[in-house]
């Protein structure tokens, strides 16, 4: 009889770590993800951003696969647990249209999903993500409350999340370089937003994004959207302000653009820088990511040239921070042919291996999730 992978053992459980567990993760994790940052800085920066608004008080579960006949899954103070693998997961706000109504429901974000190199190729990492998928569904669910989805961004392509039941969404960007460009949208500049502008700004989008799901009247597809409110905006925002801080010595004041002050007739935009290459004077392999663009009025095809100012804004930032190029994640025409006033030869790129949009459904449900929900709002904000 062929040999079962220890993946498949019935004495495999989740459970919690203790800090010191964690931080055997974190140090093994660390050479794939600490980018340009040094492995202690790594490892500051991961207490610092579990120590946020979001992350406070069960907004991140951490999570680890033992091995129950080594050691009890239910007593941290066990000694020597091995992790055969671990992740976390956040604690999401998300909005979901279904029979005409909208209802805010639990999330959870899925991300640092992690095996040891000398572990890996057992089934450790599969059976982990079976286990957490299933425990998702009822964690944190409290007061009627329901959870509704969970999601994560896959950087090992499409298969294996989905096998396990998570399903790859379009995952699209388009891409302009760093550098201020020499056209621009004529008669319309885009003014910086501060962290100050940023809090009014969130609570009005989601308000923007709550009616436009309550307006969806003729649509059958289910539609989901993760909120990008402050306290997701701000995680992005402690994360991009440790590493300019451990790279340049200094932290990012500039965190978005707007064009206009009417309200109503806005259009704005978020965004966060992420260093990837350990050299300050280089922009090699650095993005500023767009989070999340808002047009208010929902005009998008008469907003082009202010989405341009906002890209146009973003350049000359990317470019004082070393940043190679300035991404937006799924962008609309509107972002496309804004892009193309800047960057002419500015393509849309459909990623299939990194960073995949990936959603699990828990209600019973029949066909392909991803062309029977429409995931709304699916931007660099929703990211973990």
């Amino acid at each position: 009889m062929p040999t079962l992978p220890p993946g498949t053992s019935p004495t495999l459980a989740l459970a919690h770590p203790t800090e010191a567990e964690k931080q055997i993760q974190f140090r093994l994790n660390g050479s794939e993800w600490r980018g340009a940052l040094t492995l202690p800085a790594y490892l500051r920066r991961e207490a610092l951003l579990s120590n946020q608004q979001l992350t406070r008080n069960g907004g991140i579960t951490y999570w680890i696969l033992i091995d129950t006949a080594v050691h009890n899954a239910l007593d941290p103070s066990s000694p020597h647990r091995l992790p055969l693998a671990s992740c976390e997961t956040y604690r999401k706000r998300a909005l979901v249209w279904r029979e005409g109504k909208v209802e805010e429901t639990i999330a959870h974000g899925v991300g640092s999903v992690f095996c040891a190199e000398h572990l890996r190729k057992r089934g450790y990492a599969a059976r982990m993500m079976q286990e957490v998928g299933k425990v998702l569904e009822t964690h944190q669910v409290q007061g009627g409350r329901k959870c509704l989805l969970s999601v994560l961004f896959s950087d090992i392509g499409k298969e294996f999340y989905r096998s396990h039941g998570w399903e790859p969404f379009r995952s699209s960007h388009i891409s302009i370089p760093g550098v201020v460009s020499r056209s621009g949208p004529k008669g319309i500049t885009a003014r910086p937003l501060c962290e100050e502008d940023l809090e009014e700004l969130c609570k009005a989008d989601e308000r923007i994004i709550r009616k436009r799901l309550e307006e969806r009247t003729r649509e059958s597809n289910i539609a989901v959207a993760l909120i990008p409110d402050i306290e997701t905006i701000r995680w992005h925002h402690a994360r991009e302000d440790f590493v300019g801080q451990e790279l340049h010595g200094r932290t990012p004041k500039v965190k978005g653009a707007m064009v206009g002050t009417e309200e109503g007739k806005r259009v704005w935009c978020y965004w966060t820088r992420m260093w990837y290459n350990s050299d300050p004077t280089q922009a090699k392999g650095n993005t500023l990511h767009i989070l999340r663009l808002v047009v208010e009025d929902g005009r998008e095809e008469d907003a082009v040239d202010a989405i341009a100012a906002l890209m146009a804004l973003a350049q000359r930032e990317a470019q004082e921070w070393r940043m190679e190029e300035v991404e937006a994640w799924n962008p609309s025409p509107a972002t496309v042919a804004a892009a193309r006033i800047l960057h002419p030869s500015a393509e849309v790129v459909d990623r299939d291996t990194e960073s995949i949009a990936s959603l699990r459904w828990y209600p019973p449900h029949t066909g392909n999730i991803a062309e029977s929900i429409d995931w709304v709002a699916n931007e660099k904000h929703g990211w973990c």
